[in-house]
């Protein structure tokens, strides 16, 4: 019996019907008469997927069927595809650029006026700010020159002998210009470097530290180093160096210390040994929205200066001391808000207003990034951001010269 393919039926079983000879077993079908008078009986069987055993080929010659076939539909659908991807681009963008519009309307409210009682809170709060940056007053130039130093009276530094050492232990009350000029020392940089001071603010009562008995650096031999580029890079004279150091050789080996005599540390350095580089108070996101200096007055629309930065930040975000110190003040008045005032020693205070709440409490010592309070808009403000203001020796700074 020869059978042959049959087309798809459209009948809704999928009955087909197949010649049986005589003599077969009838009961091993289920069967239906469907052809009548006909000498050879015809049985209907019900169409089944054919099974195909699972094999590494098949499965591949399946995926490159399916991969042919998402080509081809997205050939086919290329200028479809491109407006809807196109579509769902502008939408995200949308999204985004409303949200950044939304915030922006929600963080300004706009004009608000003021008085002149508000004009006196400024400049009283100022007036305070200035005595109590005063307290603290340094005694040395940004170079680490000792101010107010009677050099007739100090002994003259001779670079002529080898450098020496003495030790001295710290008590309470030293700061560190004080112990230079105990020693007929100059520069403040001398005990910084020798004694590898990373912060002078940790100098602690008890501590010892080592006296050299010449102003000057320690500085660490690098490969490629050599007498003649050490000495002009720094202005020292040849003589100085070798007879300072006791060298009685020009060969320097890398890794070796060199008491480079007269040299001073440089500004950024320094600044960083003596806590003079401020953090910035708040450490998420954030935006500048108004420097330090004149300009026109958002609220009052006039051209005023502005006496210190401005860091907008959703409403609640924490706000960090910027610098180790003292909270010398906790308040409220109708321009600042919320505020806290925090004594760093060397000269330097710092203002945080506009607070939504206040967490430091007056006479609290708090370390560099300690909490003090949370972002608000109180006071005299648009909108949620910390005014961030910085004295130095009873003057105004500019923050962004101490910020790091």
């Amino acid at each position: 019996m020869e059978i042959i393919s049959y087309v798809q039926d459209n009948s809704r079983n999928r009955i087909f019907s197949l010649p049986v000879f005589p003599g077969l077993n009838r009961n091993k079908y289920s069967s239906s008469l469907t052809v009548a008078n006909c000498a050879t009986q015809l049985h209907s069987f019900g169409v089944q997927r054919v099974k195909t055993d699972f094999t590494l080929k098949n499965a591949f010659k399946l995926t490159g069927n399916a991969v042919s076939l998402v080509t081809s539909c997205i050939h086919h659908n290329l200028k479809k595809l491109a407006v809807i991807s196109g579509l769902i681009v502008l939408f995200v963008s949308c999204a985004i650029c409303g949200t950044y519009f939304y915030a922006n309307v929600k963080n300004h409210t706009g004009a608000l006026k003021l008085d002149t009682n508000d004009t006196l809170d400024i400049e009283n709060l100022n007036r305070l700010m200035a005595s109590f940056a005063l307290e603290g007053s340094a005694d040395y130039d940004e170079s680490g020159l000792i101010l107010n130093t009677d050099t007739l009276t100090m002994p003259v530094q001779s670079f002529k002998q080898p450098v020496s050492y003495q030790t001295y232990k710290v008590k309470n009350g030293d700061t560190i210009s004080g112990i230079a000029k105990k020693f007929g020392l100059r520069n403040i940089s001398t005990l910084i470097s020798v004694n590898d001071i990373g912060n002078v603010r940790q100098l602690c009562a008890g501590q010892r530290l080592k006296i050299p008995s010449i102003d000057g650096i320690v500085y660490t031999i690098k490969k490629g180093d050599s007498i003649n580029s050490i000495i002009s890079k720094n202005n020292i004279k040849l003589e100085d160096l070798l007879d300072v150091n006791e060298l009685t050789t020009e060969t320097l080996t890398p890794g070796a210390q060199l008491f480079l005599p007269g040299v001073g540390l440089d500004s950024n350095t320094l600044k960083n040994a003596m806590g003079d580089l401020f953090r910035i108070p708040i450490a998420a996101k954030f935006k500048w929205s108004s420097p330090y200096g004149y300009r026109i007055d958002p609220i009052a629309q006039v051209r005023a200066f502005h006496t210190g930065t401005d860091l907008a930040c959703p409403m609640g975000t924490p706000i960090l001391a910027s610098m180790s110190g003292k909270v010398t003040f906790t308040g409220i008045n109708r321009v600042y808000g919320n505020y806290v005032i925090i004594d760093h020693g060397n000269g330097y205070q710092t203002l945080y207003a506009h607070m939504s709440k206040i967490i430091a409490t007056k006479g609290q010592w708090v370390s560099q990034g300690t909490r003090i309070g949370l972002v608000g808009s109180t006071g005299y403000s648009t909108g949620p951001h910390l005014h961030f203001t910085v004295y130095k020796n009873g003057k105004l700074i500019n923050p962004m010269t101490v910020l790091k």
